[in-house]
């Protein structure tokens, strides 16, 4: 290994990339694609959940204003995107097919309300799923890029050691660029680590919070749905 002049050029970010070893080069490239990817995954998931919230506040409003259950569902549109309008509309059709066969029987309303309360779960579980969704990349990110980069600069130190044996020097000049390229990995991993963790621990409560929604939302409904089978029955 050739000594080379050290400047302060010589620990531009930029620098310290090009002159590390092939090694943490592609240590600092995957941990950088990783922080890109769960970059996308938060911008995506904090538009997600903001666009969802405020279509649940205009949508519980909504039924909350007195006005009937079928204007309200009705007005929702044929295939709604939102979970809340779908239970709801789910919930309706299973009514009406049974009040178009006349007055239940205790027996078919206890079918009826186990009927929309399976439906409802079903609906609940996958919306509960969507939202988790790509979490577990975030967790994958938080948890491995530490280390990772701690592996990047395990190697640096490995090089600078090799620097100095082969100079046979113990000077900072020979060994200052191998420990800087060593410390940048691990920079580079706490870079990408850092956010992620905050993301998934963030978007962990969002998604747990929008499942309560959902299910209070649930019992609401059921609830509702026997009001009206008692005052058929």
């Amino acid at each position: 290994m050739t000594p080379v002049a050290v400047t302060p050029e010589t620990f531009d970010f930029v620098t310290i990339f090009m002159s590390a070893d092939w090694v943490v080069k592609l240590v600092m490239i995957g941990l950088a694609l990783s922080s890109l990817w769960s970059w996308a995954i938060i911008l995506e998931k904090t538009v997600r959940f903001r666009a969802q919230s405020r279509e649940a506040d205009r949508f519980e409003d909504a039924v909350a204003s007195g006005r009937s259950l079928e204007d309200v569902a009705a007005e929702a549109g044929e295939r709604p995107e939102h979970p809340l309008p779908r239970m709801l509309q789910g919930a309706l059709k299973e009514w009406r097919d049974v009040r178009a066969k006349g007055p239940p029987s205790e027996g078919q309303a206890a079918f009826l309300v186990q009927r929309i309360d399976r439906l409802l779960d079903a609906i609940i579980a996958r919306e509960t799923a969507r939202a988790e969704r790509g979490l577990g990349i975030l967790a994958i990110v938080a948890t491995a890029s530490p280390f990772v980069g701690l592996f990047g600069t395990v190697w640096g130190i490995m090089r600078a050691f090799q620097a100095i044996a082969v100079q046979k020097n113990t000077s900072l000049a020979i060994v200052a660029p191998s420990i800087a390229e060593a410390l940048f990995a691990t920079a580079v991993g706490l870079v990408a680590a850092i956010p992620a963790y905050i993301a998934y621990n963030a978007f962990s409560t969002a998604a747990a919070g929008f499942g309560g929604r959902l299910e209070n939302f649930a019992d609401d409904l059921s609830s509702a749905i026997q009001r009206r089978l008692a005052e058929r029955m």
